[in-house]
């Protein structure tokens, strides 16, 4: 077969470095559509990208050859500098190292999207930590909680 055929899709999540709220809707209405624009540009495709003010959720699928630790590098990296060089107050804005990332069905794709879509209201009554928890026991990873605070 010459050709690879690839459908990861991957739900992908992290926080600004020491959870601080810097995702205000001004810079989120600007920054998350230039995440979406490097996924495309590493022939990604971004389903959806949103979150509260201090954590993101990536939906996306990886195309073949690209691994999902060298995508969240260069997202990351890239992002991080737009931010600085387009909001200067913003000096101490960063991403943590770690992340979450879990494999979606594209039977669940449309459930996952609308989960992401609904980040705002869903935080009003879940802490990151809980989300992050409960995300990781669905999935049966095995954890330590001092790494997810």
């Amino acid at each position: 077969m010459p050709h690879s055929f690839v459908y990861l899709v991957t739900h992908v999540v992290f926080s600004t470095r020491d959870r601080a709220p810097h995702l205000t809707p001004e810079l989120s209405g600007r920054l998350f559509p230039y995440r979406a624009g490097i996924i495309k540009a590493l022939r990604g495709v971004p389903f959806i990208v949103n979150g509260p003010q201090d954590h993101v959720h990536l939906l996306l699928s990886l195309p073949a050859g690209v691994s999902i630790a060298e995508m969240l590098r260069v997202v990351k990296t890239n992002s991080s500098r737009w931010v600085h060089e387009q909001f200067p107050v913003l000096r101490r804005f960063g991403w943590q190292s770690g992340y979450g990332a879990f494999t979606v069905s594209c039977s669940r794709l449309d459930e996952v999207k609308r989960y992401i879509a609904s980040q705002q209201e869903h935080h009003r009554k879940v802490t990151f930590e809980e989300e992050f928890l409960s995300l990781l026991r669905r999935h049966g990873m095995d954890y330590d909680t001092s790494y997810t605070k």
